[in-house]
């Protein structure tokens, strides 16, 4: 599913250069449930954005589904990022005025979809994150939990090949991030491909495997 193969990411700052990423390498498969973790400034955001297709390796390659993205024009890499990437953030960032199901159905309208498709699909999205009968409400009428289940909702609406989550139970007690990571576990089991930052030492032991960044190297990446 992903392969990154010595991937480095130098940004220039003047004269100087950052060396933020320095030969980062592994593999996730499809099924596989993956914690990054590291301190901050050992390169998990920045990673976070070559696997999001948001920014592309100084040098390396980044394989996802036998492509590489690195050869792709910027229009056939926006289709790529929005057809089979779902993205999970700390904040919601969900909109006030729209219920749940219309934030779902969201990231379809520029799809092609038929208005009926995309209703069935949101549908479904919240049906598969525990929220069947929340799907009228907007933000303000649902716990933290239940927003953020709302945006694994959304992420997941157009079907991606990865879940790529950046914190994703960072602005929640420990019952709502029990909430969302028994969602995650639901959609692994069920064959999706989950990537998470986490600083949460006992969130990220729920992976599968745990990668750990430090300095912009994998330390530590052991076998699931």
């Amino acid at each position: 599913m992903i392969a990154v193969e010595e991937v480095w990411r130098t940004y220039r700052t003047g004269p100087e250069r950052v060396e933020v990423l320095r030969g980062v390498s592994f593999d996730a498969a499809p099924g596989d449930f993956v914690a990054i973790c590291g301190p901050s400034g050992s390169g998990k955001s920045t990673l976070m954005g070559i696997l999001g297709c948001l920014d592309r390796p100084t040098s390396g390659r980044y394989m996802l589904e036998g492509v590489e993205v690195a050869s792709l024009e910027d229009d056939a890499l926006a289709v790529l990022r929005n057809r089979r990437i779902g993205f999970v953030f700390q904040t919601f960032n969900l909109l006030p005025r729209m219920t749940a199901l219309r934030n779902v159905e969201l990231p379809m309208v520029y799809s092609g979809l038929s208005r009926e498709e995309r209703y069935r699909r949101a549908q479904e999205a919240l049906v598969a994150v525990g929220l069947a009968g929340r799907m009228g409400h907007r933000p303000n009428e649902l716990s933290g939990g239940e927003q953020q289940r709302v945006a694994i909702a959304r992420a997941l609406v157009n079907r991606p090949a990865i879940i790529l989550a950046d914190e994703p139970t960072g602005n929640l007690d420990s019952a709502a991030g029990e909430e969302v990571m028994a969602v995650f576990r639901r959609l692994v089991e069920g064959g999706a491909t989950v990537l998470m930052v986490t600083h949460n030492g006992r969130i990220a032991e729920q992976a599968h495997r745990v990668i750990q960044l430090e300095d912009g190297r994998v330390v530590s990446n052991p076998i699931s």
